[in-house]
């Protein structure tokens, strides 16, 4: 089986060689941009692991997991858009560097160019990895959604939320886990144990990642820390907050949400103090954990040679104790 690192070298090998050659050029500078500032390349490494499961060879799982990948980083490219966000991978956004409608517009592009990769899928599979993307595609917009509709309400339930998380984040990580055992020859009953890890591995990450927004090191982190606070956003955090903050505490959260000009260092400092004397963090990681152990489960269920999965499990815990 290919090493972790191997197969890092080849997706950001294939990377490297992706070509945008329709003109103006300016349409494409800022998708080689985004894809430029590299990141983890979990989703596309997760395909090709779960290919590398069932086949030596992974190289026919390559166009459906770049296809992946350039999808991510169209929804970072609007993301960032609608959130306003300055930076991403510890450099400046794409709207920053040019501007809004440029990034409206060259997303709009890495999307087509997403599902030309994924038309790239060989024959036998290409309707099944097709339908799958797609569907994952629809899910993540109506996660992305209810993550805007959630800013303006404060109360969001856990269940709303975790079902926001989802499908905005843990969907696209099942379908690179499922696209790439189907590229692989699995069994169906694997192919759905592997989709339901890929479920569980990707609510640990987000919830992570909400206390990496608060908690986490803007060096190592690649975004502002304090930003889900100052725009807002209702994470797993707040959500909690807002039901186990007692009546001033409360209102401290009310007042903040409902500023419109406010100094970001005060409101993060503000709201962090409450999550604290709550002991958020505590309760955010064993809810991670509880993800985490289920995501296991069904990786234990798989019909496959123990060994084969050291490296899933190498990439879960990196996952869970990730710092950037």
């Amino acid at each position: 089986m290919l090493s972790f690192n191997e197969i890092l070298q080849k997706i950001e090998n294939e990377i490297s060689q992706l070509s945008f050659e329709y003109p103006p050029k300016s349409l494409y500078d800022p998708i080689e941009y985004i894809l430029s500032l590299g990141g983890k390349r979990i989703r596309p490494a997760l395909a090709l692991m779960a290919c590398n499961l069932y086949r030596e060879n992974v190289d026919n799982a390559i166009n459906p997991a770049l296809g992946i990948e350039v999808f991510h980083n169209f929804t970072l490219l609007h993301d960032d858009l609608m959130d306003k966000a300055d930076k991403r991978r510890n450099k400046p956004t794409v709207h920053k560097v040019w501007n809004d409608n440029t990034a409206i517009l060259s997303g709009d592009a890495m999307l087509i160019a997403a599902y030309q990769l994924i038309g790239k899928t060989e024959p036998e599979h290409l309707k099944e990895v097709f339908d799958l993307f797609t569907a994952t595609a629809l899910e993540i917009c109506g996660g992305q959604q209810y993550d805007m509709e959630f800013e303006s309400r404060t109360d969001v339930t856990e269940a709303e939320y975790i079902e926001m998380i989802r499908l905005k984040t843990a969907v696209l990580l099942a379908c690179s886990l499922k696209a790439g055992a189907i590229m692989g020859g699995a069994s169906k009953e694997d192919a759905t144990n592997l989709y339901e890890f890929g479920i569980n591995i990707g609510l640990a990450f987000q919830l992570q990642d909400d206390l990496l927004d608060v908690y986490g090191d803007t060096a190592t982190f690649g975004k502002n820390i304090g930003g889900d606070i100052i725009c807002n956003k209702k994470t797993f955090l707040l959500i909690h907050a807002f039901e186990l903050a007692n009546m001033e505490q409360k209102q401290i959260l009310k007042d903040w949400i409902g500023k419109e000009s406010f100094n970001p260092a005060e409101k993060i400092k503000a709201i962090t103090a409450i999550y604290n004397t709550l002991n958020l963090k505590d309760i955010t990681t064993a809810k991670m954990q509880g993800y985490y152990d289920k995501a296991m489960e069904h990786l234990s269920a798989l019909n496959v040679l123990p060994e084969k999965l050291t490296i899933l499990k190498e990439v879960s815990n990196h996952l869970m104790y990730r710092q950037s």
